[in-house]
């Protein structure tokens, strides 16, 4: 049986997240392994604005983010699992692949759908899928509906 030491939960805060940090926390629970709650600040999201308005859509971007991993946070701690968290900037794909090469993840849980909305689930362009296709570890997707 595979164990898992570092789990990865990448979170951009959406409706759906409950059924992901579920199954993440089980796994965690299941191999003692610490759960990594990541927020990635889309730099995209603040460079498509306007320039007088980039501070506050960046700002508004890493509240959005501070809500999420803390909402994550508690549950995690509530259940007894330890938790590291981080916020960074970047494409999400790239920095998720980035951040499980840089803290030897053994395993992402992510949900088959964010903030880019159930369309995009199948297409090539979906977080998701470019995780899955960018990183050596196992990556369990949960079906949000």
């Amino acid at each position: 049986m595979e164990t898992y030491d570092d789990i990865l939960l990448p979170t951009d805060g959406s409706k759906g997240t409950e059924d992901t940090v579920g199954h993440a926390l089980t796994l965690a629970r299941n191999h003692d392994a610490t759960l990594h709650v990541l927020y990635v600040v889309d730099r995209r999201r603040f460079l498509a604005a306007d320039k007088e308005t980039q501070d506050d859509v960046i700002e508004a971007l890493r509240e959005q983010g501070e809500v999420a991993i803390d909402d994550v946070t508690v549950t995690a701690e509530d259940a007894g699992v330890t938790v590291e968290t981080a916020m960074e900037e970047g494409i999400p794909h790239k920095t998720i692949q980035k951040y499980a090469t840089n803290n030897d993840v053994d395993v992402v849980t992510m949900g088959t759908h964010g903030q880019t909305g159930r369309d995009r689930v199948a297409t090539l362009g979906s977080v998701t899928e470019r995780v899955l296709k960018g990183v050596d570890v196992p990556v369990l997707v949960v079906n949000i509906e």
